[in-house]
C-alpha cells in the first residue's frame, strides 16, 4: 500500500468540494433558488442511486483482491463478467422503478411552481437512465480498486466531481431548464462508465497477459455466492447508513423547527467534511488488506496498525484544530445570520468525527475479511438505538442533545467495530 495512492484518493475526494464552494453561489444566482433546490434533490437522488448496485462493486473489490492474494488469476474474468451482469440487472430494476415514479406523477410530491411539472418529470426519467450506468460503473471502479490503480480512479473521480458542479454552472449560462441541468449529470456519468470500463480491461489484460475470453474460470457457483452474500450485506449498510446520517435533521425539523435544522446542519457539514482524509485512506486500505490477508497473512496486522495510528494522529490534529477555529471560521463564512448555537454544536461534533475516523478503519478491516454481514447487522442495531437517543436527548438538551446523540453513536460504533474485528 503506497502513500501516493492515499494522496491521489484525497485529491479526488477534495477537489469537488472546492468546486462546489466556488460555483454554488453563482449557480443559485443564475437559475434561482427553486430550481437550485430541485437540482440539489437531483444530486442527492443520483448519489443514492448507487444503492441499486446492491454492493456488488465493493464485493468485486474484496473478491478480486482476495484472488490476487491467492494467485488465482484465472477466476478474475468470470468475477468481472458475473458482477457486470448482476449490476446491469439491478440497475435496470432501478431504472424501471424511477421511470414508474415519473409516469405516476412524482412531481406532485414536491412543492413547486406549476410551470416546472414537465421539467421535473423529464428530469426524473433522465435520472432513471443514470441508475444502471451508476450500478455498472461501481463494478468497474471495484476492479480498479482491487488492482490498486488509484491514480486513474482519482483522476476520473475528480473529473466527475468537478463536472457534477461545474457542468450545471456552465449549462446555466445558456439555459435555466432543469432538464438540461440534469442532462449534463447523466452525460458525465456515461462518460465515467466508458472510462472506468477501459481502465478495468487494461488492468485485467496487463495482469493476466490475455483477454478475458481466453482465461478459464473455475468455482463459478462459489464466486456467485460470494458476490451475492457480500454485496447483499453491503446493500443493507447502504440503506441503513444514510438513515443514520439523516435521522438527526429530520427529528430536529419535526420537533423544533426548520431554522433549527440550519443551525445544526451548518456546523455539521463543515466538520464532517474533514472525514475526506479518512475516506482517502480507508478506501486504499480495504483492497490492500484483502490481498495481503491471503498473500502474506503474517504482515497484514502490521500494515493495518500503521495506517490506523496514522489516521488517529492526523485526525486528532484536524479535529482539535477545527474545534479551535470554529468560533472564527463559522461567523466569517455565514456572517451575521449564524445561529448562536452553531459554534458549540460544531465543537461537540468534532468529538464524533474523531471517533468516526477510527470506526471507519475497523469498518474497512471487517470488509477486507469479507465480513460485510457484521457491519450491516451493526447498522441495523444502531438505527433504533440512535433514533431513541435522539428523541430522549433533544427533549432535555435541545440541539446540543442531538449533537451529543450523534457523538454517542459514533463512539459506540467505533468501540463495537474494534471488538468485532478481533473475531
Amino acid at each position: 500500500m503506497r502513500l501516493s495512492n492515499v494522496a491521489w484518493n484525497l485529491l479526488g475526494l477534495a477537489s469537488p468540494l472546492v468546486i462546489a464552494a466556488l460555483t454554488i453561489p453563482a449557480l443559485i444566482e443564475l437559475i434561482g433558488l427553486e430550481r437550485f433546490g430541485l437540482l440539489a434533490l437531483a444530486w442527492g437522488l443520483i448519489g443514492y442511486a448507487g444503492v441499486f448496485d446492491l454492493g456488488i462493486g465493493r464485493a468485486t473489490t474484496q473478491l478480486l483482491a482476495q484472488l490476487r492474494g491467492q494467485s488465482a488469476l484465472a477466476d478474475i474474468p468470470f468475477v468481472i463478467q458475473t458482477a457486470t451482469r448482476l449490476t446491469l440487472l439491478t440497475g435496470t430494476i432501478g431504472f424501471l422503478f424511477l421511470t414508474l415514479a415519473a409516469v405516476s406523477g412524482v412531481a406532485n410530491l414536491i412543492r413547486h411552481s406549476a410551470d416546472l411539472s414537465s421539467e421535473i418529470n423529464v428530469s426524473v426519467f433522465l435520472l432513471a437512465l443514470a441508475v444502471p450506468v451508476q450500478a455498472i460503473s461501481a463494478t468497474y471502479r471495484g476492479v480498479n480498486e482491487a488492482f490498486e490503480k488509484f491514480r486513474g480512479i482519482s483522476l476520473l473521480r475528480m473529473g466527475l466531481g468537478v463536472l457534477n458542479f461545474l457542468g450545471p454552472y456552465w449549462v446555466a449560462h445558456f439555459s435555466n431548464s432543469l432538464v438540461w441541468l440534469v442532462a449534463i449529470l447523466l452525460i458525465s456519468r456515461i462518460t465515467a462508465l466508458v472510462i472506468f470500463r477501459f481502465l478495468a480491461i487494461r488492468c485485467v489484460n496487463t495482469s493476466l497477459g490475455c483477454s478475458s475470453a481466453l482465461c478459464a474460470s473455475v468455482r463459478r457457483d462459489e464466486i456467485k455466492k460470494q458476490l451475492f452474500v457480500f454485496g447483499g450485506w453491503v446493500t443493507v449498510s447502504s440503506v441503513a447508513g444514510p438513515l443514520l446520517v439523516q435521522a438527526d435533521r429530520f427529528v430536529i425539523g419535526g420537533l423544533i423547527s426548520a431554522a433549527a435544522v440550519a443551525a445544526y446542519t451548518i456546523p455539521y457539514e463543515v466538520v464532517v467534511q474533514s472525514l475526506v482524509v479518512v475516506g482517502a485512506v480507508s478506501s486504499v486500505v480495504f483492497p490492500s488488506l484483502a490481498k495481503q490477508m491471503h498473500q502474506d497473512p503474517l504482515q497484514w496486522q502490521l500494515l493495518f496498525r500503521r495506517w490506523l495510528f496514522a489516521v488517529i494522529g492526523v485526525m486528532l490534529v484536524v479535529t482539535v484544530t477545527l474545534a479551535l477555529l470554529l468560533p472564527s471560521l463559522l461567523p466569517f463564512w455565514i456572517g451575521k445570520n449564524l445561529p448562536d448555537e452553531s459554534v458549540v454544536i460544531g465543537q461537540i461534533l468534532c468529538l464524533g468525527v474523531f471517533a468516526n475516523s477510527i470506526g471507519s478503519m475497523y469498518f474497512s478491516l471487517l470488509h477486507a475479511k469479507g465480513r460485510s454481514d457484521i457491519t450491516a447487522k451493526l447498522h441495523l442495531i444502531e438505527l433504533p438505538i440512535f433514533i431513541g437517543l435522539l428523541f430522549f436527548l433533544i427533549n432535555i438538551y435541545g440541539l446540543y442533545g442531538v449533537a451529543w446523540a450523534w457523538v454517542g453513536r459514533t463512539v459506540f460504533d467505533a468501540i463495537l467495530l474494534k471488538i468485532l474485528s478481533n473475531h
